[in-house]
């Protein structure tokens, strides 16, 4: 799939990034996702010295346009200082709650410029669904 990624996602991304907070593994995240207003929704990844309570900054931004009463993802970024940081499954499963099979994933690498592109199915083919 062609794609470029969305110049307003970009720098929101750039603008969010030095928040992460992340001691531990110096693996800084940041995710924007586009909301089915169209609005734009950051998160950075927040680690605990109890490493099990570490939340991703997918769910951070997920979690953060449905405080704001979004119910619709469209676009979800994700992007790391210099290599490309794929979501896990929990932030999968997660944006699959308020996305479809063709929400599309930006996966970018801020300091060298190297992205890819998924939608939803690409990355959890086989989703859990409570209801279909």
């Amino acid at each position: 799939m062609g794609c470029s990624v969305p110049r307003d996602m970009l720098l929101m991304a750039r603008s969010f990034i030095e928040n992460s907070y992340s001691p531990y593994s110096k693996f800084r995240v940041v995710s924007v996702v586009r909301a089915g207003s169209g609005k734009l929704y950051p998160g950075v990844n927040v680690e605990n010295s109890s490493y099990g309570l570490t939340i991703c900054a997918e769910r951070v931004a997920v979690f953060n346009a449905v405080l704001n009463g979004e119910r619709s993802i469209l676009e979800v970024l994700v992007a790391s200082d210099n290599v490309l940081p794929y979501p896990c499954g929990a932030c999968l499963q997660v944006v699959s709650e308020f996305g479809n099979d063709d929400t599309l994933f930006y996966i970018v690498a801020l300091e060298t410029g190297e992205y890819r592109c998924f939608r939803l199915k690409d990355l959890l083919p086989y989703r859990f669904r409570l209801y279909e």
